[in-house]
């Protein structure tokens, strides 16, 4: 299971960046990262859609619409919960 989790629906303007930046992150830490599209469960296109992208780490929102890669890095050095 990946800690990072890239929340994205089709035509999503910011979501390039947000690829690019945890590709950075994942150079650099090499923890891989997966992309779930809301699209396809309408509950999570209810919850996240006016936020896209979303990234979370464990399960929790991380952030929005743009990676924090500093903060990022911060983070992904303490355990799972």
């Amino acid at each position: 299971m990946n800690r990072l989790v890239l929340l994205t629906t089709r035509d999503c303007h910011l979501c390039g960046a947000a690829r690019a930046a945890l590709d950075r992150v994942r150079e650099a830490t090499g923890e891989s990262w997966a992309e779930t599209d809301v699209a396809d469960d309408p509950a999570s296109a209810r919850d996240y859609g006016d936020r896209l992208p979303v990234l979370l780490l464990d399960g929790r929102e991380h952030g929005y619409w743009d990676v924090d890669v500093p903060r990022l890095l911060r983070d992904l050095k303490s355990p799972p919960p």
